[in-house]
């Protein structure tokens, strides 16, 4: 059975995992009322006789454990506890259909509001770190990863777009509704479901690997500013593919919409922009979403303490690129962050910064400066088998830092090991090796 994660120990229950989500929304922009049938389909860690489930802001009305009737269930501020109609045994599977409904809100943590969010003709949801009960009842934990089907249907004039893979679309009554699956491990945080007056189209754009395509999200008025500033994505994807491996999601989907957002946010096979992140200067945002697909989205964290993991590597694909574009190579941007960070206080463990400063940028730029001094240290050839690795081993696995470190080891030797303790687990920045 897993542990509660210390960063956010009110989330999630550890007594049963999802297999898979099936969501069925129904989302009336006007009014801000989401109606919500949610079927979670859970197997149990060890014997219970209840469950809990994350829900906040939105009011159950109904709940069925294998379609019993008789399951009783109540509702407090964060959870949804429903008493099984039969004890479960560790290993056994059920399933507990939820129906809903309410005006959903972002919820207010220590890092802000944070979950499903009105926009001023739409919707977004950007759950990172624990927004999605927002939105769905779930079993909010980091290591809970699950199958999803959601459909959506939202008023004419109106397009929605959610994780995964879009399999159907029609029209119910008033309604459109379109369906999405995603058929890949999907933690919590990284569902997503944007609502717009959205055209989607495909992008002149092929992930080699797979073959799939790019697809574009945003409002008409847009059009000519999106492909200007996207138009970078193809070569950004050869780039990456031949960095870290094949494209590792069975969608790439870029949202863009009408608001301005204060930062961009990753999802499963998904990100989102606002507006404001067309020009020029936000190019490097794009990188930073995309290279998310491998590092947080497929190669995910068991464990909050570890967002490095995630950030790091994603702000390192960032200089990536920059070098790649013919802009200041990865090395450059590491002496200059350096120097900035030596200025900074020194008071962050890179490999446990602690909840308050999780998503500080130190934690981004000394992730990457610990990927850049490993590299100086081992060598271009060592260090791209590592980058290769460990995106290869960690395809849609959970992963934490000491896997991290262990299979460096593995690949170069015990010798790096005092590199790697001095970056991840002292507060003191170290030199860049020369």
């Amino acid at each position: 059975m897993s542990a509660h994660d210390s960063y956010v120990p009110q989330s999630g229950d550890t007594t049963f995992d999802v297999e898979s989500y099936e969501l069925d929304l129904v989302y009336r922009v006007r009014t801000n009322r989401l109606e919500g049938r949610a079927v979670i389909n859970a197997v149990a860690a060890l014997g219970v006789s209840s469950v809990a489930l994350d829900l906040i802001g939105l009011r159950a009305s109904r709940v069925r454990v294998d379609g019993d009737r008789r399951t009783a269930f109540a509702q407090g501020p964060r959870k949804l506890r429903v008493t099984l109609p039969r004890r479960v045994e560790a290993g056994e599977r059920f399933s507990i259909e939820v129906v809903y409904a309410g005006a959903p809100a972002p919820r207010r943590t220590r890092w802000g509001t944070i979950g499903f969010e009105e926009l001023e003709d739409g919707a977004l949801v950007a759950s990172q770190p624990v927004g999605a009960p927002t939105w769905f009842p779930c079993n909010d934990r980091l290591d809970d990863r699950a199958l999803y089907t959601i459909a959506v249907s939202t008023d004419a004039g109106y397009a929605a777009v959610a994780t995964g893979a879009l399999i159907g679309s029609a029209r119910r009554g008033q309604f459109e509704t379109r369906t999405f699956r995603s058929d890949v491990p999907t933690a919590t945080y990284l569902t997503a479901v944007h609502v717009g007056r959205y055209e989607s189209r495909a992008m002149p754009v092929t992930i080699a690997s797979s073959g799939l395509g790019v697809t574009v999200v945003h409002p008409p008025a847009l059009r000519g500013a999106v492909d200007t500033a996207f138009a970078p994505v193809a070569r950004m994807l050869e780039v990456f593919e031949e960095a870290f491996g094949p494209y590792p999601q069975d969608a790439c989907t870029l949202v863009v919409t009408a608001d301005d957002l204060e930062i961009p946010l990753e999802a499963q096979g998904m990100a989102v922009f606002g507006a404001n992140h067309l020009d020029a200067a936000s190019e490097r945002l794009i990188a930073h979403e995309l290279a998310h697909q491998w590092f947080g989205n497929s190669v995910g964290l068991a464990r909050w303490s570890d967002i490095w993991l995630n950030e790091g590597f994603a702000c390192y694909a960032e200089w990536l690129w920059s070098e790649a574009s013919g802009g200041p190579s990865a090395d450059e941007k590491a002496t200059r962050h350096h120097a900035r960070l030596a200025g900074l206080a020194q008071d962050l463990v890179l490999s446990d910064p602690g909840p308050e400063l999780m998503f500080d940028d130190r934690v981004y730029k000394r992730g990457a400066l610990t990927l850049q001094a490993v590299r100086r240290t081992i060598g271009d050839a060592a260090f791209w088998m590592v980058l290769r690795e460990w995106t290869r081993t960690g395809t849609h696995e959970t992963v934490t830092t000491e896997d991290f470190r262990a299979l460096v080891v593995r690949l170069v030797g015990a010798g790096i090991e005092p590199l790697l303790t001095a970056w991840l687990d002292r507060p003191a920045l170290p030199p860049l090796p020369r």
